[in-house]
């Protein structure tokens, strides 16, 4: 039981595009216009829908390229981060400025203590 394998609804059949070629070639036809000057801009009408379905598709396949090339690349950053991460927090040592900004803002203050006391006395 061999199966046709099942189209996306999304992708056109070629009679489908030759039967709205010939809709469009009809409605814009001329009167006096042989049916062969007809079918010839039908036929050309055709060739146009396909060549701009096949670049939809081309676009549609570079997108998905694209797009899976950033997840891919957000999931290896994500995982970068993760594995560096852990180590450098265990190996981060406390900062010294805040006792520096201590130590000068006492230095300041006594200082100025003993500035005042002298022109006190």
């Amino acid at each position: 039981m061999n199966q046709a394998p099942i189209k996306p609804k999304n992708k056109k059949d070629v009679r489908d595009i030759r039967a709205e070629a010939l809709k469009i070639a009809n409605s814009i036809k001329v009167d006096g216009q042989a049916k062969a000057e007809v079918k010839a801009i039908a036929s050309g009408i055709q060739r146009g829908m396909e060549q701009f379905l096949r670049q939809q598709s081309e676009k549609t396949r570079d997108l998905d390229k694209r797009v899976k090339k950033v997840k891919q690349l957000a999931a290896h950053a994500a995982q970068d981060a993760n594995s560096s991460a852990a180590p450098t927090m265990n190996t981060l040592q406390p900062s010294r400025l805040p006792w520096v900004l201590l130590g000068i803002s006492w230095g300041l203050f006594f200082a100025t203590a003993v500035i005042f006391w002298q022109l006190k006395s």
